[in-house]
């Protein structure tokens, strides 16, 4: 069962926020509803809940205005859940500040899985000096990466890559924020760059793309450090 975290569902769809709300309080949430991205932003302010699951085709104006509102001013985490599939839309709501994208339908163990990631993440559980995830240890202080008590020997390119998705575990990191963070800026050939750099990172760390792996690719959107491998010591 889930702690009472505060969630707030920003959805007009009765059914959907009906459906989403009794799945969330089954596990143990405490759940508020919101139509309008204008009652959204109210409800923020007199709540200040631990995570939000948005919508985007709201009644009164697009999801993403509620979610670069409300950016300026909490740093919450955010689920967008939207029957909008396209890769254009998902980038803009990772860039605008959503923290994951889970499209509709939805399968509700997958859906309370990204939840407890989320607020699991918000509470910050990357430790300052050192990051444990099943196996891959990184020492911040000595810059060092190790894969199964083997020292990985990365450029200084790839380890910002690591460090960067090892910060934000769990999160959706998309090719531009990604580029912007390590690179500071993008040309034409930054994702291309971003890709090869990827696979290098894989390659040295013995593994093949998929769940299994430390990093996972979320195609045309970006990258994303696998949290559900294990906890973070």
């Amino acid at each position: 069962m889930g702690s009472r975290n505060k969630i707030l569902i920003v959805e007009d769809d009765e059914n959907i926020a009906s459906v989403v709300q009794t799945l969330l309080e089954t596990n143990g949430y405490q759940v508020f509803q919101a139509r309008k991205c204008k009652e959204a932003l109210m409800m923020t302010t007199s709540y200040v809940p631990d995570l939000v699951v948005l919508d985007l085709g709201l009644p009164d104006a697009d999801g993403i205005t509620y979610l670069k509102e409300i950016r300026h001013h909490f740093s919450l985490p955010v689920i967008v859940l939207s029957a909008r599939s396209n890769e254009h839309d998902k980038v803009e709501a990772l860039d605008a500040g959503a923290n994951d994208y889970v499209t509709k339908p939805f399968g509700a163990a997958e859906f309370l899985a990204r939840v407890r990631s989320a607020l699991r993440n918000a509470k910050g559980h990357v430790p300052g000096k050192k990051f444990e995830l099943n196996g891959l240890s990184i020492d911040f202080d000595s810059r060092k990466i190790y894969v199964r008590e083997t020292q990985i020997h990365l450029t200084q390119t790839e380890y910002n890559i690591v460090v960067l998705l090892a910060q934000n575990i769990g999160k959706v990191m998309t090719y531009s924020q990604i580029i912007k963070e390590v690179w500071g800026y993008p040309d034409d050939g930054s994702i291309k760059k971003l890709q090869v750099n990827m696979a290098n990172i894989r390659r040295k760390f013995g593994e093949k793309p998929g769940k299994g792996s430390y990093i996972i690719n979320e195609l045309g959107v970006g990258y994303r450090m696998n949290d559900e491998l294990t906890d973070i010591s």
